[in-house]
């Protein structure tokens, strides 16, 4: 290590934001980036632990972090950059959006606040993209194989990325208008703008891998003719069927989906002309409404900072689990991902958030519009800190919460990914998981599954690794591993 006493030395720092009421008046992201003197001093904080939990516990791409940190730490920012690299195909996306597991797993996070990571991660990839060190790696010969990957979100861009450098011809079908997936459509531009993701895109392209978007399998292209096209078919769409929350008044106008919203908001913010985006363009705005999510996870955060700079009146969060602990719960002891309160960005900006509470009805205006939700305060039967079995309604708390715009955030089911996989004539599993081999093949020879398909709805960085592994999986069949 280059500096064994740093952690000793220097405490963890800030990262810099921008203003609350300069961010809330535009889309650009909210964080900023730290001077080169102060980032290699949180370098210098990764201390020499023996065994890394933050690579062997907290990362799902097992990223080599002792080692770049101490790069970075000796100004070695190439050599940082290329160990980043060599197992996180989109370490810019994730240093923005990533909940960084990492950190938690942190040797310091026993008695002390973790190294900065994802802002080390975050810096060391953009230095690389100012300094002109990356650049397409196309593959030296091609193997003669074809492979077809459906879906342009993180497991399928990490999967294509890595098979067209195997030398494999490598084609992304992707149904919407533009690439990227959840990238593009799901998370806001103020956490991850959108010309991060297309330089990278840029890259694939010159490295030879072909995207085609609007090209929904099944309906545009037919499944038999996908199969018989290519030697290899990986399947890595994202989740598809959101939880719904089956109440009276349900179906009244102004009550969606969280990731509608969201979609929306990033259609207009791209300009997209096709006739199925601009759907979103019209009377999905937050503007002037009283706005309740529900639904305490990250995609709610989002739809707060969301509503928050469209306009909104109001907006309140509420959540049906209990109030996590301020400090890491006993019952998730280091190095697990802790049981927490985690406050968003978004949380800074405004709004307020409600935790406990049941929403049992919608009430709706006289022109059949949702103008309130009935909802009581619950009690959880069981002491744990989080929550879990069952609970009661609290007597005498049910009220109203005033609502002419709901957000139903309250994550995803895997019917609809049970659906998909099936309509490959791949079995699944009793938990409506395909059946997958080592390599991530289904029960159809030539026919692979990664990311939220795979697993159900999940972490982007758990998807990139699926992608990654994936790709590997496809790779060995190929050539007969």
């Amino acid at each position: 290590m280059g500096k064994p006493t740093g952690f000793l030395e220097y405490p963890r720092c800030i990262v810099p934001k921008r203003s609350v009421k300069e961010r809330l008046g535009d889309w650009r992201e909210i964080e900023s980036e730290l001077g080169e003197e102060e980032l290699r001093r949180q370098a210098a904080r990764c201390m020499e632990c023996g065994i890394p939990f933050c690579h062997a516990c907290g990362c799902p791409l097992e990223n080599l972090i002792p080692d770049w940190n101490d790069l970075a730490y000796l100004g070695q920012w190439r050599r940082a950059l290329e160990l980043l690299h060599a197992t996180n195909n989109f370490p810019e996306v994730t240093g923005r959006v990533c909940p960084a597991p990492c950190e938690p797993a942190c040797t310091l996070s026993i008695n002390q606040e973790p190294v900065l990571i994802r802002q080390l991660e975050k810096e060391i990839v953009e230095r690389g993209w100012r300094e002109g060190w990356i650049q397409p790696q196309p593959p030296e010969k091609l193997s003669g194989f074809k492979c077809a990957v459906v879906g342009s979100g993180p497991a399928g861009l990490a999967a294509a990325q890595q098979l067209t450098r195997a030398g494999h011809r490598t084609v992304v079908y992707e149904k919407a208008p533009r690439l990227g997936g959840i990238l593009r459509y799901g998370i806001p531009d103020f956490k991850l703008d959108k010309d991060v993701l297309d330089r990278r895109l840029q890259q694939m392209r010159a490295e030879g891998t072909v995207f085609e978007s609007n090209v929904e399998i099944g309906k545009c292209m037919s499944i038999a003719y996908l199969l018989r096209s290519y030697d290899a078919v990986l399947l890595a769409g994202g989740a598809v069927v959101p939880r719904d929350l089956q109440v009276p008044g349900r179906d009244l106008a102004g009550i969606h989906f969280a990731m509608e919203f969201l979609i929306a908001q990033n259609q207009r913010e791209q300009a997209d002309s096709s006739s199925e985006e601009r759907k979103g363009e019209g009377g999905l705005s937050a503007a002037g409404r009283n706005v309740l999510i529900i639904g305490g996870g990250d995609t709610g955060a989002d739809c707060l900072g969301t509503a928050l700079r469209q306009g909104a009146a109001s907006v309140t969060q509420v959540e049906i689990m209990p109030r996590p602990p301020d400090q890491r719960a006993p019952s998730t002891p280091w190095p697990q991902w802790p049981l927490q309160l985690r406050s968003s960005t978004s949380h800074e900006e405004g709004g307020s958030r409600m935790w406990s509470v049941l929403t049992r009805e919608f009430v709706a205006d006289q022109q059949g519009r949702v103008k309130a939700a009935r909802v009581v305060d619950v009690k959880w039967r069981q002491s744990s800190e989080g929550g879990g079995g069952a609970f009661d309604p609290v007597p005498g708390s049910e009220r109203l919460l005033p609502a002419d715009m709901v957000l139903l955030a309250m994550g995803f089911s895997r019917e609809g990914n049970a659906d998909t996989v099936r309509s490959f004539e791949l079995e699944t599993n009793p938990d409506l998981t395909p059946k997958l081999d080592g390599n991530y093949m289904g029960t159809k020879p030539g026919v692979f599954v990664a990311g939220d398909l795979s697993k159900g709805a999940s972490l982007v960085v758990n998807a990139i690794a699926d992608g990654r592994r994936a790709a590997a999986g496809i790779d060995r069949w190929l050539r007969k591993l």
